[in-house]
């Protein structure tokens, strides 16, 4: 079995090592401290015009503040070093303050909005001056799309230099904290836009039932994105494999190894943000020295470790036969 041996990232564990890490932070400090003066500016613009909706984005940015504190956390906490009790290191902690962030978009902004939505249309609420709200509905957007913008660049940027689509970094990649910037942005973008909507229909027509059906909306968007989030830190907390390409590339190059007859069983896990473990079952000729074992177990670190940015860790375990193929595969998990 060969040793564990540091090694860069790989695009389908996370998108860069140290450098993307600081772009990162960056990312979450910006759209922090964006958010935490959108909040305000719309709690101010909210109280003036009576408006339900505005009340809500206000809601949906101090929840979206409280995520990129989280999210800070989660970065600071993820890249602690290797210890004796945590020999692997704390990268997936990093999905446990993410996940928390999820929670907080959930709880705050989409069930505020929900309740504020649902009393504006059965209770109704007093029409105040909407040009405060627009004022602040505009200096939001520019604001938000500022934070939108630089998070959009760096995820073309990674995905450009890793040779994929942003839309396919975005679902492969495990720097959860620039995904959820992202989505989140993105989210508020179209919230400030329903926020204007419902705000311009209840004046235009007198009713407040357009103010409240907007602040359900932007619930209803806020569930989205929290859904969505979530799934994919559970997902990479419990430790998501990269893809079968990826695996079937690691496989063929271990089979393609001197004294290597087969790899029946290879697996892989994300253990943080940059760091990837590489576990095969591998039959080696029944000619195989020791020596021929140990060498080509080097060998095969020494490959992947170069050619895959990504992986860190690589284990494996000689496999005699049919016999230990046949128990290979039968601890081998079905795809989904």
């Amino acid at each position: 079995m060969t040793q564990p041996a540091p090694a860069p990232d790989h695009v389908l564990a996370k998108d860069a090592a140290e450098d993307t890490g600081s772009e990162s932070t960056g990312t979450v400090v910006i759209a922090g401290l964006a958010n935490l003066g959108i909040a305000i500016a719309k709690l101010l613009g909210g109280l003036i015009s009576h408006s339900s909706a505005m009340l809500s984005e206000a809601a949906h940015s101090m929840a979206d503040t409280i995520t990129e504190v989280l999210l800070f956390v989660a970065l600071k906490r993820g890249n602690k070093a290797p210890d004796e009790r945590h020999p692997i290191g704390y990268g997936r902690e990093t999905y446990f303050w993410a996940l928390l962030a999820c929670l907080a978009t959930f709880t705050l902004g989409a069930g505020f909005s929900f309740w504020q939505g649902i009393t504006t249309i059965l209770e109704g609420e007093e029409q105040g001056d909407p040009l405060i709200a627009y004022i602040v509905l505009a200096i939001s957007f520019v604001l938000e799309g500022a934070s939108w913008l630089k998070a959009v660049r760096q995820v073309r940027s990674s995905a450009e230099k890793w040779g994929t689509t942003p839309r396919r970094y975005l679902a492969e990649t495990s720097d959860t904290t620039v995904k959820a910037v992202t989505f989140e942005d993105s989210a508020a973008l179209v919230g400030l836009v329903l926020a204007a909507l419902g705000l311009f229909l209840e004046h235009l027509t007198g009713d407040p039932m357009w103010d409240g059906i907007a602040a359900i909306l932007i619930g209803l968007l806020l569930l989205v994105v929290a859904g969505v989030l979530a799934r994919a830190n559970v997902s990479l907390l419990v430790g998501k494999s990269v893809s079968p390409t990826i695996e079937a590339r690691f496989r063929q190059e271990i089979a393609d190894l001197d004294q290597v007859s087969a790899v029946p069983v290879l697996l892989t896990t994300v253990i943080g943000p940059g760091e990837l473990i590489v576990m095969a079952k591998v039959d080696f000729d029944d000619t195989a020295t020791v020596a021929d074992i140990e060498r080509a177990s080097d060998e095969a670190e020494r490959r992947l470790v170069a050619r895959h940015e990504g992986v860190r860790y690589v284990f494996l375990d000689p496999t005699r036969g049919d016999d230990g193929r046949a128990r290979a595969r039968a601890h081998r998990p079905e795809p989904e």
